[in-house]
Formats: structure tokens, sequence, C-alpha cells
């Protein structure tokens, strides 16, 4: 029942969207086999769902426990991975890592939003080092991911989506592996920073 479920929620806002906001997905990521991180954008509430729908695997990701009790989109996104979190867990790091390391040591692929909450306008903000610790520490590679649009569809406060076209594109697989030469910290840093040029090129920020 929960594979059905997931699987027609998943149809039903990939229709949706399609239709309504002419939804476009870019490349899509060669995967290794196991679990991956996806780290993507974040400025609309919409990201979470419209990642799920454009990646081929099924992500867990962490969302407010609020957004549950919302009557039809708290079924969808729980369909769709996502597990409910307090608003005082959110704001504990350590307790949101090891979360996450949970879900990739079962063999389960991750969402992360690395901006740590969502822009405003639209832009790109810097990276928080959360991702980079997990990806090395789990030997576990990231696949970027950007959101465009989603900001016009259902800014930040609304609760109505608009009409506005979105697009999701994946950009090329980030190894941890590629940098066990350095001391931790080194390679944490030097990972991030192939993330945030990976995003920018795909945001078309370059």
């Amino acid at each position: 029942m929960d594979r059905f479920f997931y699987s027609f929620s998943k149809a039903f806002c990939w229709a949706f969207f399609k239709l309504y906001n002419r939804l476009s997905c870019g490349n899509s990521p060669e995967l290794p086999e196991g679990p991956v991180i996806v780290a993507s954008n974040h400025c609309s509430n919409l990201d979470p769902v419209l990642v799920g729908v454009a990646f081929p695997r099924r992500l867990r990701y962490l969302a407010k426990a609020e957004l549950f009790s919302i009557p039809v989109l708290g079924s969808i996104i729980k369909a769709l991975g996502a597990v409910p979190v307090s608003r005082d867990d959110s704001l504990k790091r350590a307790a949101v890592l090891k979360k996450f390391i949970e879900f990739l040591q079962d063999g389960q692929s991750v969402l992360i939003f690395p901006e740590g909450g969502r822009s405003q306008g639209g832009k790109l903000q810097p990276l928080e080092g959360g991702v980079a610790y997990l990806a090395i520490k789990c030997h576990v590679p990231i696949v970027p991911a950007y959101v465009k649009g989603s900001h016009l569809a259902m800014p930040p406060g609304s609760s109505r989506i608009k009409p506005v076209r979105i697009s999701v594109s994946f950009g090329s697989l980030l190894d941890p592996a590629d940098f066990l030469g350095l001391l931790p910290n080194e390679a944490r840093r030097c990972l991030l920073e192939r993330l945030m040029e990976e995003l920018k090129t795909l945001g078309g920020e370059t």
C-alpha cells in the first residue's frame, strides 16, 4: 500500500505541475548503486515535492511537523518520503545530522537543502557544511539539484500556487572519494566549494 500510494502521489504531482506550471526536468543524473545525497537550492515550500517528483528514486527528507496536519498535502509529502521534525529539533544541527545518517546507513537516499533555509529572492545563498560532512562520513556521493521558478510560483509566506513555469535540473555527481587524500576539514571545504560551483552553474549564476 505504501509503495502504491507513493507511485500514485508522485504521478499526481507530476501531472499537476506539468499541466499547471509546465514543469520541465533537465538532464537525468547517472546514479550509482546505493544511496545518494541530493543537495538542492531552496526558495519555496514547493521545492521538496518538485525535486521528489523529478528524481528517479524515492527521497527521504525532513519537513516541518505542522505541514503534516494540512489536508491532502500532509499525506502527499509523507508518501513522497517526508519525515516530520518538530521546530525545536529542526534547530538542533546534531539531531538533524543524526537522522540523515540513519537514513543513509539504511540505504535510503536523502534530500538536503544546504543553504539552511529558504532564500527570499531566489538567489543561491552560502552553503552550510553539514552536507559535505554527511557525504564524507557516510561515503555517499552528492547529486546537485537546482529548482528554478518555484520562488515565483509560491513565494515564502504564500499559500497559493501561481501558474509560473518551473524547472528542475541535476548536475554532475560529486564523489567524496575524490578528496580522500586531504585532511577532513580541507576535504569538506573542497567538496562544499565544488557543490557551490555546480549549483551556480545549474542556476546560471556563473
